[in-house]
C-alpha cells in the first residue's frame, strides 16, 4: 500500500498519510472541547503548543480539519525521527523540518526548507512544540532541569510546562513573516491525568485515548497577529516564555484550582466540537478497506511487507542525503 494518499486541493496535491486520515477520523468523534478563537477559514499559520504525548500531533489535525486545512499540517521534528520507517521520509517530503538541539541547530537549513515551501506556494500549518521534548511527570529530572535553567536565566519558573526553546520558532516566524496570516498559541489538557493526590500523571497514549480512557480533551486557542510578536530573537525569547507562562496559568487552573468546580476546564466560553461523520468516515472506510483488501490476499500481503521494508530503506537513504 502506498504510505501516502494524494488529495487535490486548488490544483495542488495535499498529501495525507493513512495514519493522519484514520486516526483523525477516529479521534474526531471523541469528546473535544474548544475554547478561544479558531477561525472557520483556513490560514497560513505557525501552531505553537505544549507537548505531553503522541496525541498532541493529532490535535493539530483535529483543528485543521475544522478549517478544511487537513493535509496542510507540517511539523518541526527532532532530527532522530527522520529514521522512522516510511514516516521519516513521508514527513520530509510533506514539508516537515528536522532540527537538532542547541549548538547543533542548523538555522540555514531550516530557512532554506521553509523558503522552498513558500516559493512553491505550499499551504502552511506548521506545528512547533517549543519545549523540545514531552512534559513527562515520570521523568522529574527533565522538569527539574528545565526549571533550574529558567531560574538561572531570570525567567519565571513553570510548573505544568517546560521552559520553551526559541530558535525554531524565531527562524520560522522570521522566515515566513510575509507569508503567514497568524500564529496559533494552543494549550492542550487531558482529563484524567491527575492522581488521587492531585499529582500530574502521564498523558494518555494513542491507544488509551482511542479507547476513551481519557474522558475529554480540552484545547485553548489564542490567535496572535504577527504585528504583536517581536522580531528580534532576544525579545521573541521573552515573548515566547510569557506565552508559556500564560499556558502554565491555564493548566494550573485546570489541574490545581482550589474550587473543584473550576477544575478540568479552561476559563471562558467553550464548545463541544464534534465533526460530522461525512468529514471523516469516508477516509476511514476507504483506507481501512484498501488495507484490508490487500492483507486478505497472499500477493497483497507480500506487497504490503515489501513496501514497508524497501520503502523504509529507500526513505532512510533519501533523508540522509536530502533531509
Amino acid at each position: 500500500m502506498n504510505p501516502v494518499l494524494g488529495l487535490r486541493h486548488k490544483n495542488r496535491m495535499a498529501f495525507l498519510s493513512p495514519h493522519e486520515l484514520i486516526v483523525t477520523a477516529l479521534i474526531s468523534q471523541l469528546y473535544v472541547i474548544i475554547y478561544g478563537d479558531l477561525p472557520k477559514n483556513k490560514e497560513n499559520v505557525i501552531y505553537l503548543s505544549n507537548h505531553q504525548c503522541t496525541v498532541d500531533w493529532i490535535i493539530a489535525d483535529m483543528l485543521a480539519i475544522r478549517q478544511n486545512a487537513l493535509g496542510h499540517v507540517r511539523y518541526v521534528l527532532k532530527d532522530g525521527l527522520k529514521w522512522l520507517p516510511l514516516y521519516g521520509w513521508y514527513f520530509s517530503q510533506h514539508g516537515g523540518v528536522y532540527v537538532k538541539r542547541s549548538a547543533k541547530f542548523n538555522e540555514k537549513e531550516m530557512r532554506e526548507k521553509l523558503r522552498a515551501q513558500m516559493k512553491a506556494e505550499t499551504p502552511m500549518y506548521l506545528v512547533i512544540f517549543p519545549e523540545g521534548t514531552r512534559y513527562n511527570p515520570e521523568i522529574p529530572k527533565v522538569i527539574a532541569d528545565s526549571q533550574s535553567f529558567a531560574e538561572k536565566e531570570g525567567l519565571a519558573i513553570l510548573k505544568h510546562v517546560l521552559t520553551p526553546r526559541v530558535k525554531a520558532t524565531h527562524v520560522a516566524i522570521d522566515s515566513m513573516k510575509d507569508y503567514l496570516d497568524a500564529v496559533y498559541d494552543v494549550t492542550v489538557a487531558y482529563e484524567g491525568t491527575v492522581d488521587h493526590k492531585g499529582q500530574r500523571k502521564l498523558a494518555p497514549s494513542m491507544t488509551e485515548f482511542l479507547c476513551k480512557e481519557c474522558p475529554r480533551v480540552h484545547i485553548f486557542i489564542d490567535r496572535i497577529e504577527l504585528k504583536d510578536i517581536p522580531e528580534e530573537q532576544i525579545y521573541m525569547r521573552r515573548w515566547l516564555h510569557e506565552r508559556f507562562e500564560i499556558k502554565d496559568k491555564l493548566l494550573i487552573e485546570f489541574y490545581d484550582a482550589k474550587d473543584s468546580k473550576r477544575r478540568n476546564k479552561f476559563p471562558g466560553k467553550s464548545v463541544h466540537s464534534k465533526l460530522s461523520l461525512k468529514k471523516t468516515l469516508p477516509s476511514l472506510l476507504f483506507l481501512g478497506g484498501l488495507t484490508a483488501s490487500m492483507l486478505l490476499t497472499e500477493s497483497g500481503r507480500k506487497l504490503y511487507v515489501k513496501t514497508w521494508i524497501y520503502g523504509t530503506l529507500i526513505g532512510c537513504l533519501w533523508v540522509s542525503i536530502k533531509p
